[in-house]
């Protein structure tokens, strides 16, 4: 059968329209949801809703926010790893779901290692080891010796918490013996903190920030690489002898595992392009929440730093002798 050049070109329209490239050509031609496996309010939550903004300007599609709690984040990134990889369902994942619960969570329905594709990090805020005002030590140095002499406590999030593995991290290398306190959550711990209940916290630095400036607790030292801007006073662990240490709860974007990379490399810019808005940087940097460095923003830069997380969390839940339950 003859075709004429009219009907060959109509015929291959019709392969190309029907073809998985001219969808992706389209792609994203509905909302994005993007789910948050945490309770609204919390830290990956706002730092969502941030992002979620500016990257929706950027896809000219909406990005809607779900918060699906429960199980410390492993009941939403399991929504996620069994979506359909077609870039429409997207994490905001952290240590919990990521890179702490697959040591603590006997029963995951996820490997946090291969069920997803990164995207990118957008943000971390660094722990830090704060005080009440009636504690003498003032500096990290003065901590550890005190914590040898008599009891210290210190509260962390909770049990296989990423706070509470840095804590164990921290008394393994610094030879400190404070005392662990578990609560359920980050923000239970610091009415005890100002009250005198407990002695300290390892906590995220931006929760603690407002209790140091209102003088009723004081940072002794932050885990990050350099001081932080909102408080400048406060010196690093590293300045204060403990070599190399840094810890911090760190958000980032992923998708699920077998996503086409076409979609990956959209999203991925989308990323950028929200992160470097200005609205969002000044938000976050009033947070106390430090926007990830340019190289981490991206698929295989947050892919290796989630695998080094990962054996570093490995390393802190045996020293805790932590088990999987």
């Amino acid at each position: 059968m003859n075709l004429n050049r009219r009907s060959l070109l109509q015929a291959l329209g019709s392969i190309v329209a029907l073809s998985p490239f001219a969808a992706l050509a389209a792609w994203p031609e509905r909302a994005i949801r993007l789910i948050v496996p945490f309770a609204p309010g919390g830290n990956a939550d706002i730092v969502a809703r941030l992002v979620a903004e500016r990257m929706a300007e950027a896809l000219g599609q909406p990005v809607v926010v779900e918060n699906r709690a429960g199980a410390g984040g492993s009941i939403g990134a399991e929504v996620v790893a069994r979506a359909t990889p077609d870039g429409y369902t997207l994490l905001t994942g952290s240590n919990g779901p990521l890179t702490v619960n697959p040591f603590v969570q006997a029963k995951l329905g996820y490997d946090p290692l291969k069920d997803f594709l990164p995207v990118g990090l957008t943000s971390f805020v660094p722990h830090a080891i704060i005080v009440n005002a009636a504690v003498p030590a003032r500096t990290l140095q003065e901590l550890v010796a005190l914590s040898k002499q008599q009891q210290v406590s210190v509260g962390t999030a909770g049990i296989g918490s990423a706070t509470h593995l840095t804590l164990e991290r921290f008394n393994a290398q610094t030879g400190a013996k404070l005392l662990h306190v578990p609560y359920r959550g980050g923000g239970a711990l610091l009415p005890d903190l100002v009250a005198g209940t407990i002695q300290g916290a390892m906590t995220e630095f931006s929760s603690a920030l407002p209790h140091h400036r209102g003088g009723k607790a004081r940072f002794v030292a932050i885990a990050a690489v350099k001081r932080a801007a909102l408080a400048t006073e406060v010196p690093t662990m590293i300045e204060s002898g403990v070599k190399e240490f840094t810890a911090a709860s760190y958000i980032g974007i992923l998708a699920p595992g077998a996503t086409p990379a076409e979609v990956m490399a959209r999203l991925q810019a989308a990323l950028a392009t929200a992160l470097g808005a200005p609205k969002t940087l000044e938000r976050l940097r009033e947070l106390g929440v430090e926007v990830a460095p340019p190289e981490l923003m991206t698929s295989a830069g947050f892919g290796v730093f989630i695998r080094q997380e990962f054996e570093r969390s490995r390393e802190a839940a045996q020293l805790a002798g932590l088990k999987k339950e």
